[in-house]
């Protein structure tokens, strides 16, 4: 017997799982798409084994179906999902990055013989849309589900099952504890860095050296301020209230180091400092995440022509994809002179087993 699996919003996410789950034997996997050309798209790419218009087409006789549409989105599917002759036993998840909001409106809705259970697969990429789907996206990361009160273990054995093809490590939460942790490690640290940025940015309206000498490590710890703006407005006004419980504690942190520097208390910022490294050194260090890992080496070459196409020469030989290469003019907390960019940690190791072999320093 076949099992079915419908994916509405086919993007890198959708597209991942899609691709995970396409192939293994007993699964046919069916995407929704909004415009025919989008449907020719997904199934040209091999991504699903067919592709509708038709939210009911898709949602018929289903077995699971993922809701991979941004979190502003989610509940207007769920509703529209909750009046259609859905299969007794389909289980319905998501992929948002809340889960409190998406819980209680399913909780809200009636959905005889259909379980509800929000996910969130705590992985990420640089790129996006169906075009960037990988069926590596979630090895080795976390997948979060957050089923409600109520939902058969059966059904929750079910999804966990199936989610095993991403080779993700499931992790099982409260939708608000989700919503609390991830708004802590991700959430937060989005907004501080948009806020950094802008304040930079308001300071260079009256002086450009701030943007000239802001080309090292202020980009690389303010990338994540280049985020979808709309996808991250949906995300911060759906999980509000945490976010504003974790503000005021920021802001509290800050107000302890004006007091520091208020006090010319050495000792005490030695002691932030010293605390900070202390937890960050015990946090894993390439376990993927919702903020997707660097996969940067650095590297320091003499600055003459031909360099650059020399290096990349080198690891084009051996097959070694590096997505970008970038030259440091502001070099403060960023070693070496020369930064090479990889979509995948294994590109990344081989070529700095390659480059320290033929006697290029390497920092990693």
């Amino acid at each position: 017997m076949t099992t079915k699996i419908a994916i509405f919003g086919v993007g890198l996410i959708g597209g991942s799982l899609a691709l995970c789950f396409k192939g293994k034997e007993g699964l046919t996997v069916v995407g929704h798409a909004h415009r025919p050309e989008s449907a020719v798209k997904y199934v040209s790419r091999g991504v699903v084994d067919s592709a509708t218009l038709s939210l009911e087409e898709a949602a018929l006789d289903a077995d699971f179906i993922f809701l991979c549409v941004p979190v502003g989105m989610l509940e207007s599917y769920l509703q529209q999902l909750s009046v259609l002759p859905l299969k007794p036993g389909c289980i319905i998840t998501d992929v948002g990055s809340t889960k409190a909001s998406i819980a209680a409106c399913a909780v809200s809705l009636d959905l005889p013989g259909v379980h509800f259970i929000g996910g969130h697969p705590m992985a990420g990429s640089e790129r996006s849309g169906v075009e960037a789907a990988s069926s590596l996206l979630f090895e080795n990361a976390y997948y979060v589900l957050t089923p409600p009160p109520g939902v058969p273990e059966q059904a929750y054995r079910s999804l966990e099952s199936l989610l095993l093809h991403t080779r993700a490590q499931i992790v099982r939460l409260e939708p608000e504890r989700h919503d609390e942790i991830v708004g802590a490690i991700s959430h937060l640290p989005h907004i501080i860095a948009v806020a950094l940025v802008n304040q930079i940015h308001a300071y260079d309206d009256t002086d450009s050296l701030y943007s000239t000498l802001a080309a090292g490590g202020f980009r690389d710890i303010t990338r994540i301020a280049s985020s979808d703006p709309v996808i991250w407005r949906d995300i911060l006004l759906n999980n509000r209230m945490v976010m504003l419980k974790l503000l005021k504690d920021w802001n509290q942190e800050v107000s302890s180091f004006v007091d520091l520097l208020e006090n010319e208390d050495g000792a005490g910022i030695e002691e932030a400092f010293h605390e900070a490294n202390g937890f960050r050194s015990q946090l894993p260090e390439r376990r993927k995440g919702m903020i997707a890992p660097l996969f940067d080496l650095h590297i320091d070459v003499p600055d003459h022509p031909g360099i650059i196409g020399r290096i990349a020469t080198e690891l084009g030989d051996e097959g070694i994809n590096l997505s970008n290469i970038q030259i440091i003019e502001s070099r403060e907390d960023v070693p070496g002179i020369m930064r090479l960019s990889f979509r995948q940690e294994h590109d990344m190791e081989r070529a700095k087993i390659l480059l320290q072999h033929n006697d290029y320093m390497v920092y990693v």
